[in-house]
């Protein structure tokens, strides 16, 4: 087997042997054996590449691996194609296009095909499960597969699961990055940032701004969620001027307040301001610095001092 194409049958999952049929998950064998699973070689300008291909990113490198591997073992996995309608001798690629990139690298003049009679929205779920189930996929382009087959084919998320033999949540989680900005998908696209970092980004207005924060740091995913959370807490208000209350002539606190105010912050270890507004009551204002201390103030208002 090419070893970037996977270990066969196993490999594809059920789902996709349903779908294509057992043949095309066996290796090549013989030219009788092959005859009889349906298997033929076409000349390669026969093939044009699938437009529901989910996959967007074909790295350099691994083309290159694996024309240098098709170059010394030749495709050793059949593709999967579908007749171009009206179209003599010409066919669709449903699945194996990097395999048919690195054959052309290769300089092959023909391929092993298997040709299947598939509808549009067959030939995209099998384009989708080949990709997923050989990891094949980034999260962005996982998640809008998923989303075409919903838009074009009505499927649901239970269906989807399904299909690709992974949990719904899965789905769920992955069609949620769709409502990321541009920029942000394009670095997880890129590889930059993981979905697990983008998932903490959902919703949040500053999106891209910190998406760049946390590749630029190299943060991981809980250091992602605790920048998320500190950018969404509310900043401290500064501290109102006492509207009227026990001043001095002076314009100072008095003893009496001053000494509160000591008391107060000495207990926390933090600054405090009390401020009187005579019959409207008054203000207490502690002040912090880390949010570490803002967590023992609300710990304290909670349950006491331990």
């Amino acid at each position: 087997m090419n070893a970037e194409d996977g270990q066969g049958k196993s490999r594809l999952g059920r789902g996709l042997a349903a779908l294509i049929g057992d043949d095309a998950a066996f290796e090549l064998g013989d030219a009788n054996d092959a005859g009889r699973r349906g298997i033929k070689e076409v000349p390669i300008e026969f093939l044009r590449p699938n437009p529901f291909q989910p996959r967007q990113n074909f790295h350099e490198e691994d083309l290159v691996n694996l024309s240098d591997s098709i170059r010394e073992k030749g495709v050793l996995q059949p593709i999967v194609v579908r007749p171009i309608p009206g179209k003599d001798q010409s066919y669709e690629i449903v699945a194996g296009e990097r395999r048919w990139r690195a054959s052309q690298r290769a300089q092959l003049h023909k391929v092993p095909v298997i040709v299947k009679e598939l509808s549009d929205h067959e030939s995209l779920e099998i384009a989708i499960i080949e990709n997923v189930q050989r990891a094949d996929l980034n999260a962005v382009e996982e998640a809008m597969g998923y989303q075409r087959l919903v838009d074009q084919f009505a499927y649901t998320q239970e269906q989807l699961s399904k299909i690709i033999g992974k949990s719904r949540s899965h789905v769920a989680n992955l069609l949620r990055l769709l409502g990321l900005p541009e920029s942000v998908r394009a670095l997880v696209g890129e590889g930059d940032l993981s979905a697990g970092h983008a998932r903490t980004l959902i919703g949040h207005p500053d999106a891209e701004s910190l998406a760049r924060k946390i590749v630029a740091e190299g943060m991981s995913v809980r250091g992602a969620e605790a920048l998320v959370r500190a950018d969404k807490e509310p900043k401290p208000k500064a501290a109102k001027k006492p509207k009227s209350g026990r001043v001095a002539s002076s314009g100072m606190k008095d003893a009496d307040t001053r000494a509160l105010e000591k008391n107060i912050s000495d207990a926390l270890g933090l600054a405090v301001s009390v401020d009187h507004h005579g019959d409207e009551g008054g203000d207490v204002t502690i002040s912090y610095i880390t949010l570490e201390q803002l967590d023992e103030i609300c710990r304290r208002l909670a349950h006491g001092p331990l």
